[in-house]
């Protein structure tokens, strides 16, 4: 290829390639040049440097996996959507390892502010409508959702069930039955009113501060 064909976006996509199959920890600017038979200084005015490389590639993975959850979660709704939700991360993980090892660090502005950032959060917020959860316990729900399915694709991927019987794979829909029933008592405790005479509700209506961060 030459330098005159280069552009941003193929020299991100090249990248994020070679992450897949080497590990997006083991990336340079010299492993993407040389891929591209051109020299390391030629792809500066496409990526600044190694960080917005690896930004770059953040944010195509985050294209990818939501282009995959919304087609997962179209026309279902709670347990059906969330299995098509977790099913996407989980084949996104195993067919892009370095782009989803590329999410799996801490972001810059860029990353969070892109597009197809904010598409995955309502792709995340269609899923928890699906169940009735409040808008306002959306943060929550996403964060343990996301660690749930996220630490298991994580440990798999790196070997921790291989050695053990029987196989992840029948383990996966008990993890997600386990979810489904989290998501489905969470939306029916928000709209269940509290009982000031239930010893086990921890909220006193009577507590000034209740409801306050």
């Amino acid at each position: 290829m030459r330098t005159s064909a280069l552009s941003t976006s193929a020299v991100i996509e090249r990248g994020a390639s070679l992450a897949d199959a080497n590990g997006f920890a083991a990336l340079t600017i010299a492993d993407v040049a040389r891929s591209l038979n051109v020299q390391a200084p030629s792809l500066y005015s496409h990526v600044r440097n190694l960080q917005a490389l690896r930004d770059g590639i953040a944010i195509l993975a985050l294209q990818d996996l939501a282009d995959r959850i919304v087609e997962a979660i179209m026309g279902r709704a709670a347990k059906a959507a969330l299995t098509g939700f977790a099913n996407a991360h989980r084949s996104f993980a195993r067919e892009r390892p370095g782009c989803w090892e590329a999410l799996q660090t801490s972001q810059g502005d860029d990353v969070a502010a892109a597009p197809a950032a904010r598409r995955l959060v309502q792709a995340t917020s269609t899923v928890l409508l699906g169940y009735g959860i409040a808008p306002g316990e959306h943060v929550h729900a996403t964060r343990i959702v996301g660690s749930a399915i996220n630490g298991f694709v994580t440990l798999e991927r790196v070997g921790n069930f291989a050695n053990s019987e029987p196989p992840a794979d029948s383990t996966w829909p008990r993890l997600i039955d386990a979810l489904d029933s989290v998501l489905q008592d969470w939306a029916t405790r928000a709209t269940t009113p509290a009982d000031p005479n239930d010893p086990n509700d921890p909220h006193d209506p009577h507590d000034p501060n209740e409801g306050t961060p």
